[in-house]
């Protein structure tokens, strides 16, 4: 039980009133009068409880293990009876043992970790750090890339918003995608290209052939550090630990985020080579984190990772994707005038569509069969398919029916609209 007697009508009253207006009136707008009350694997349901949702966002890779996975929250009372968060200035064991496991995990000779409370702060840190070891101002990333929403990582991110005031100097976007157009872009000045393995917001945009080793070449004969952003890609969503193994290239950086958290306890993290160490023995308290690495967090990451590097884990991952791939084989043929190629790496989906208006359309309509998805931002013709990675087939069939029906309400829609 709960233990909370409001209604879900008076949660949303008071979200509107103290956190955020705006926000009720868009989910109003669509539809979407949803409080999550109680959740469990790929489901959440409603506060009042009467409905329940299958949760095709993960937030972006969060659930990865479903929500409230079993495993990580006995690993998390187990800690408690020992640990709390943890001084950030003082060593730890936990963090220790979880850089550990990292770097035998990682890609390469990656070898050092530097934890940071969310991605953004993650990209901030391998941002600092390129800059430091190179001692060049210069940014490369894509512009249809997302890599957060705090000073570095937003300067970075594609879309970025001027009303925030000057974002951070020496920061330059090209296509994903368009090497010609990135290496006209890397220059003497350049501390660091930074790129999403497959951006997400972008569309679940999959690189041309070459493509990310033409880059790592590129790096290492300009002197530039290339960072490679994994905070949705990475932990086994495309089917491989690291999607970015797909390309066979070792990053000098990769930054980590939400999955690394089980779902119960956030963690972030820069992984990094040994060259970039430099800059940290001559300044080891370079960047401050309170929360960054805490020692319970680090005991829940050690668990998830033992999870999903365990024999079979990633075999369900690939399983599940070929069953949405046939899946959306049939859809195209039975929506042949909706459905376009959809762009996949295991259950990182792009879901794409003939129009950028059917992304939010679809978005609505899956809401009301009991789907949670939304459309990318930078790219709305496409619907975002992340499902946890523990998802069963019969779920799988479950999204696919929905699909079915809401791309006949949406054809409908369209179809009045003309």
């Amino acid at each position: 039980m709960r233990g909370d007697e409001r209604s879900q009508e008076e949660v949303i009253e008071e979200f509107a009133h103290y956190v955020s207006p705006s926000r009720v009136a868009t989910y109003r707008q669509i539809g979407f009068e949803m409080v999550p009350g109680r959740r469990e694997g790929s489901r959440m349901w409603d506060w009042d409880g009467k409905r329940s949702f299958i949760n095709l966002r993960s937030s972006g890779g969060v659930f990865n293990l479903g929500h409230r996975p079993q495993r990580i929250i006995e690993a998390l009372r187990r800690a408690l009876d020992e640990y709390d968060i943890g001084d950030h200035i003082l060593m730890s064991g936990p963090r220790a043992a979880l850089a550990h496991r990292l770097a035998d995990l990682t890609p390469g000779d990656i070898t050092y970790s530097y934890f940071a409370a969310g991605g953004g702060e993650a990209v901030d840190i391998a941002l600092k750090l390129a800059r430091a070891h190179t001692g060049r101002p210069g940014v490369i990333s894509a512009a249809e890339g997302y890599h957060g929403h705090t000073g570095f990582a937003l300067a970075a991110t594609g879309g970025s918003s001027e009303e925030f005031g000057p974002l951070a100097p020496g920061f330059r976007k090209v296509p994903f995608g368009d090497f010609e157009a990135l290496e006209a872009a890397v220059d003497e000045q350049t501390a660091a290209v930074i790129m999403e393995t497959i951006p997400a917001t972008g569309g679940m945009l999959l690189p041309p052939v070459g493509y990310f080793t033409s880059l790592r070449r590129l790096c290492d004969e300009r002197g530039a550090v290339l960072i490679i952003d994994e905070v949705q890609a990475g932990l086994g969503r495309s089917g491989r630990l690291w999607a970015i193994d797909e390309w066979d290239v070792v990053p000098d950086i990769m930054v980590l985020g939400k999955g690394m958290a089980g779902a119960i306890y956030p963690v972030a993290v820069a992984c990094y080579r040994p060259p970039l160490q430099a800059y940290f023995d001559r300044n080891p308290f370079a960047h401050i984190s309170t929360f960054g690495g805490s020692d319970l967090g680090c005991v829940v990451c050690l668990e998830m990772l033992d999870i999903i590097t365990e024999p079979g884990f990633l075999e369900h991952v690939r399983s599940m994707g070929e069953r949405f791939a046939a899946g959306f084989a049939e859809l195209r043929q039975r929506h042949p005038d909706l459905v376009a190629e959809p762009r996949q790496r295991g259950l990182m989906i792009g879901f794409e569509t003939t129009s950028p208006a059917c992304g939010p359309l679809l978005t609505a309509a899956m809401a009301r069969h009991g789907m949670l998805s939304i459309f990318a931002n930078f790219r709305p013709s496409t619907l975002q398919i992340m499902p946890p990675l523990t998802i069963s087939a019969e779920e799988v069939d479950l999204v696919l029916e929905a699909l079915d029906v809401s791309l006949t309400e949406v054809a409908a829609v369209l179809a009045g609209a003309r």
